[in-house]
């Protein structure tokens, strides 16, 4: 299992959320729900091992962690199709090889005809697509996601939840932090930390 938490809770003067004891396991979408300021950027901290919790602990394996933040950074003058590109390059892919999975992910997140342009011509909702579709590129093992669709239309947003359940679906464990009711009936599994810590 690539990352266990028993008993985890995190305080800012208070604590923010309840003890929480739970397995993301490998081929399950979970959704962390909640208001703005209930702490699920801080799990998602907790789970990546960015953040160390004030109670309890985490079990984790070497799992391959990849990280979407709300706030997509990319490089604005990089080619969109070189964002993509450089997971396959670092596992050694010919350049050629690279290319052509990078332009199949971008025409599967809608982005196909974007491939030449740079980061920084992208529209906000155009680079959060652009950086989920990196990570499944990095092909990782722990899959975790800061509101992937707030800044999408419907359509898109239901594309997306698509993929990622499809993602996990190959095995990956996925955990979104999401405000989206959508997204949120899309999940396996739910941790709601709109009581906790109150």
């Amino acid at each position: 299992m690539p990352v266990t938490l028993v008993e985890v809770s995190h305080s800012f003067g208070r604590p923010l959320f309840d003890p929480i004891s739970h397995t993301f396991a490998p081929g399950r979408l979970t959704g962390i729900v909640g208001p703005s300021g209930c702490g699920k950027s801080t799990l998602l901290g907790i789970v990546a091992g960015m953040i160390r919790p004030t109670t309890g602990r985490v079990e984790r394996t070497s799992a391959r962690c990849t990280w979407v933040f709300q706030n997509p950074h990319g490089v604005a003058q990089r080619r969109v199709l070189d964002h993509l590109s450089l997971p396959s390059l670092a596992r050694g892919a010919p350049r050629r090889e690279a290319d052509t999975e990078a332009r199949e992910l971008l025409t599967t997140f809608g982005l196909g005809d974007r491939a030449d342009v740079t980061f920084g011509a992208l529209s906000g909702g155009e680079a959060q697509r652009l950086m989920l579709a990196r990570a499944v590129a990095s092909r990782p093992d722990l899959l975790l996601v800061d509101e992937p669709t707030a800044q999408l239309d419907r359509a898109m947003a239901a594309h997306v939840n698509g993929v990622m359940g499809h993602l996990a679906g190959s095995g990956a464990a996925v955990v979104i932090a999401t405000h989206d009711p959508v997204t949120r009936d899309a999940c396996d599994e739910i941790i709601d930390l709109a009581s906790s810590g109150r």
